[in-house]
């Protein structure tokens, strides 16, 4: 069986870098990115089966990049963990549908019970 794909949108260097060994670790493919509109190019490239993405980042945030996604059926169709300083009612307004959140900043053991519960529900709805 193929390994889960997630990618991880976030400024931070340290903060991607670490989730991504983290990640690595429990034996899914990491990809990265750094702001929206460069997880935008990786998520129409590639085939991923969470976004793992940060509200605040240049060029384009986490918000626009996820209003980006919804037009396009297939990254349209990919679930979408949030990370952010910011409360999650305000994230809430920016972003509407996704399918996690975790405040920064966060436990490692947290983001791994959330990304294999999303993982595990995205399985289940494709049948």
């Amino acid at each position: 069986m193929n390994p889960k794909t997630i990618l991880v949108v976030d400024d931070d260097f340290s903060t991607a870098e670490i989730l991504t060994f983290v990640l690595e670790n429990e034996g899914y493919r990491v990809l990265t990115a750094f702001n929206g509109k460069d997880g935008l190019d990786k998520l129409r490239l590639s085939s991923v089966d969470l976004v793992i993405l940060d509200v605040m980042m240049p060029i384009m945030n986490g918000a626009e990049m996820a209003h980006a996604m919804k037009p396009d059926p297939a990254p349209g169709n990919v679930p979408v963990l949030i990370t952010s300083a910011l409360p999650e009612t305000t994230v809430q307004d920016m972003f509407g549908r996704y399918q996690g959140f975790l405040r920064k900043p966060f436990q490692m053991e947290s983001v791994l019970a959330l990304v294999r519960a999303i993982l595990t529900d995205a399985d289940k709805r494709r049948g």
